[in-house]
């Protein structure tokens, strides 16, 4: 505790001899500060997101393999489409890492040790991901480390992060029961997994998972914006499916029934403007409505989340135990509305009930710049991005314990468990 205190008292030393032209740089750059926590180190890493500022090293110092780029950059030239779909932040935080203050060239110095695979672009006509491909890519990715590099095989993956933007995360299918079937993929069970998917007690999140937002182009929500006055003349708003009518054609499965119950509760109610059609005024509408149902799809969370805060409509979140992106970041019970799946055909009453003063002190926060700044990944990164936010993330899970490394010989992983049709050659 000393050492911190003694760390935090030249770090504001620093910052006093260097105030004016701190200030200044400060004030011509509009450099903003971020919650700050964790132990002393990780706050003098994060205190001023501007590296140009201060000659001392960020942490945490992130080492990227550089892989064949058949397991990225000739993935992503087969189709564009996958810089715009929702899981693009595997792409985007690779190609932010890469020109970022925290890499080292040195693995010897890394904290952390990055396998970029982009294991979602893979997409079927219509413009969804399929996930079949992806557990055979990413044993070929980990096997090549293992053998060209000697850091993986120290700890079989735990010093590792992976960015797993799945339906259900490093499970690897986007329908829950085959999920769960599968399990993560065994070779990833000692790595911490950055993922949209989280749900508490959840086969497909382990401990120590980063939960991130979807990716949505900031540039196209930014051409979309209206003048901030507009009335909010909507009251609940949601565009999307109620019945996935090709693989859940009665809606008893889909949503766990959620998105079935809102279509039969309410399709006839004034107060909710809800439909299947999709306009090209989508993102106004939001920004004319005060309340947008978030339900769960296939998995519990959607684009919608980000969209909501984005757009500064209260976020109704329908999906039971659901793990919210950088929690700590952002506060979900203030400027959310939760709301059980059990309770959905009572949503009328839940929110005609909650007080103007209550919706008025929600939309407030939801103004404030920095909580849209934590859903974005936005190219160049910006302070207090998603980015950073996942920076954030790794650096309160530092120090590594020392019982992650193996001693010489020791295996923990079992290169031979799970389903047969993975372990075929990618």
């Amino acid at each position: 505790m000393k050492l911190c205190m003694r760390v935090v008292l030249l770090f504001i030393i620093a910052s006093l001899f260097l105030d004016v032209q701190v200030s200044a740089v400060i004030h011509q750059n509009s450099v903003r500060t971020e919650r700050i926590s964790g132990t002393c180190w990780k706050m003098v890493t994060t205190i001023f997101l501007s590296p140009s500022l201060f000659s001392f090293t960020l942490r945490p110092r992130v080492y990227v393999y550089e892989l064949p780029s058949r397991y990225n950059k000739k993935i992503l030239q087969k189709d564009a489409r996958c810089l715009t779909h929702m899981f693009a932040a595997e792409i985007f935080m690779h190609q932010f890492l890469l020109s970022s203050p925290v890499r080292t060239l040195n693995p010897d110095e890394a904290d952390w040790l990055y396998i970029p695979v982009y294991t979602t672009c893979d997409l079927a006509p219509n413009g969804l991901p399929l996930p079949f491909k992806a557990p055979r890519m990413m044993r070929s990715a980990i096997q090549l480390v293992s053998t060209q590099w000697r850091y993986w095989n120290r700890t079989e993956g735990a010093d590792h992060f992976f960015l797993v933007p799945h339906d259900f995360g490093a499970c690897f299918h986007y329908q829950e029961e085959k999920a769960i079937k599968r399990g993560i993929l065994p070779l990833l069970q000692r790595a911490t997994l950055v993922q949209t998917f989280g749900q508490r007690s959840h086969v497909c999140l382990n401990k120590g998972s980063i939960t991130i937002p979807p990716y949505a182009p900031p540039e196209k929500m930014q051409s979309h914006l209206i003048p901030p006055e507009t009335p909010r003349s909507i009251f609940v708003y949601f565009r999307g499916l109620f019945y996935d009518e090709n693989n859940d054609p009665e809606g008893g499965y889909y949503a766990r029934g959620a998105r079935a119950s809102i279509w039969e509760n309410f399709k006839n109610n004034p107060l909710f403007d809800i439909s299947t059609d999709r306009p090209t005024t989508y993102y106004e509408d939001m920004q004319r409505a005060i309340f947008c149902l978030c339900p769960l799809g296939w998995a519990p969370w959607s684009p919608r989340l980000v969209e909501a805060v984005i757009f500064g409509c209260i976020p109704v979140i329908i999906a039971d135990d659901i793990v919210l992106p950088f929690a700590d970041a952002i506060p979900w019970e203030e400027i959310g509305v939760h709301v059980a799946e059990q309770d959905v055909p009572y949503l009328d009453t839940i929110l005609t009930s909650i007080p103007v003063e209550v919706i008025l002190r929600k939309q407030r926060l939801l103004a404030n710049p920095s909580m849209k700044q934590a859903m974005l990944f936005p190219q160049p990164a910006q302070p207090g991005d998603a980015f950073h936010q996942i920076l954030n993330g790794l650096a309160r899970k530092l120090p590594h314990d020392k019982t992650i490394f193996l001693k010489q010989g020791e295996n923990v992983l079992d290169w031979t468990a799970g389903p047969t049709g993975d372990q075929k050659p990618w």
